[in-house]
């Protein structure tokens, strides 16, 4: 994909690893920043997440990490650390996702980094915060699912709640921080401040909690555990079929008596207990044995034709092979083919489609060090100071994969 993005020109220090904070990054990597991603020598934990492997490299690790640069740096040694005060000097946003206390121990807390750069925008990104009693909890997806209440919602009636297939908690709090980023750069440029963003994982999962807090609020009772069920509108779930599964979303009186039409119960409209979506939704259980009985004689595709003619809301639950296979995804640049030096890779696109400034796919995930000497050089460093530091393992110079290729 081509484009620069309307970041074009923004440096932007990574000091993330796992998925919040390098999906931060990746974002505004795909907005057109460049990003320096700065490793320890091992690299970032995820290059071990693994198998699978995608041409010697790990699968998750390449899911978060395009668009970057990386460098390895030794950040316990007093002249890594000096290589990283040079790097903020020239950035205009550092993101880091370590325990708070962990970057004052390298030598650039957001204090350090302002004395070098006081238009500097730093991003902490940790699993409770900077403050409160759990500040040094380690954080990581399920467990803040699990804390900030989202878990417990996602669960059926008796069973045990189940944790989302992608690593939500980390993708809202990576996402969240870019906003925040973006705020604080729209107030640099009306005052010529930057600022320090304490970005919490639990507090932005916390706030998507939204109308079933608010729900709490109202009754004082916790959620029913509905699985995909809809809190507050009914019909509004997936329903098994004769040969599989659909969604269908009736979110209003006239899509309701067009559904029942369409299913062959036009008897459930005059039903007193399903007159409206008030009674629906506090007679969900009858309705949904009646719909069950309904959708047992038709199929997925057959239904999912008539729903769609009709104007109501419904989708077959795609696999995940259907779902990067299907025609939509295809015309709208959701799958992007790279050429990297471990071999020819398939990534997701952007969902960034801009007229002006539009988003795009850059660079290949890099390998551990791979943009190393390119750094040091546009940083001020010689060759011989570069080869000195990789012979003092300051510096990581060894690139490759991580494993070999089978």
């Amino acid at each position: 994909m081509e484009g620069e993005g309307p970041l074009k020109g923004l440096r932007v220090l990574d000091l993330t690893q796992a998925m919040a904070g390098p999906m931060a990054t990746m974002t505004l990597g795909d907005l057109g920043a460049e990003v320096i991603k700065v490793e320890p020598l091992s690299g970032d934990q995820t290059r071990s997440w693994a198998p699978p492997y995608m041409d010697g490299m790990s699968s998750y690790y390449l899911s978060a990490n395009r668009n970057k640069k990386s460098i390895a740096v030794d950040l316990k040694d007093p002249i890594g650390q000096e290589l990283l005060r040079k790097l903020a000097k020239d950035s205009d946003v550092i993101i880091e996702n370590f325990r708070p206390g962990t970057m004052e121990k390298f030598g650039l807390s957001y204090e350090e980094a302002r004395k070098l750069n006081r238009k500097i925008i730093y991003c902490s990104l940790s699993g409770y915060g900077q403050t409160g009693p759990s500040r040094e909890w380690p954080g990581y997806d399920l467990t803040v699912l699990a804390y900030s209440g989202l878990l417990s919602l996602n669960a059926e009636e008796g069973r045990p709640p189940i944790k989302f297939g992608v690593p939500i908690a980390d993708i809202t709090a990576g996402l969240f921080s870019v906003i925040a980023v973006l705020a604080a750069l729209r107030h640099r440029d009306a005052t010529e401040e930057g600022q320090f963003i304490d970005m919490s994982m639990l507090d932005a999962n916390f706030s998507i909690l939204t109308h079933q807090a608010l729900g709490y609020f109202s009754t004082g009772k916790n959620p029913r555990h509905l699985g995909s069920a809809h809190s507050n509108i009914a019909p509004y779930q997936v329903f098994r079929t004769a040969d599989g599964y659909i969604a269908v979303a009736v979110g209003t009186e006239k899509l309701w008596k067009t559904f029942c039409s369409i299913i062959g119960r036009d008897d459930l409209t005059v039903n007193p207990i399903f007159l409206t979506n008030v009674d629906r939704v506090q007679n969900r259980d009858k309705l949904v044995d009646e719909i069950n009985r309904a959708f047992s004689s038709f199929r997925t595709q057959e239904l999912f034709q008539k729903f769609l003619d009709s104007g109501i809301p419904a989708a077959p639950i795609n696999s995940v092979e259907q779902a990067v296979n299907a025609p939509q995804i295809m015309e709208r640049n959701m799958l992007v083919d790279m050429e990297a030096p471990y071999g020819k890779i398939r990534i997701l696109g952007t969902p960034f489609k801009m007229s002006a400034t539009p988003a795009s796919v850059r660079l290949h995930p890099p390998m551990l060090g791979e943009n190393t000497a390119e750094i040091l050089r546009n940083i001020g460093y010689s060759h011989e100071e570069i080869s000195n530091l990789v012979e003092k393992r300051i510096v990581n110079g060894n690139t490759g994969t991580d494993r070999k290729k089978e």
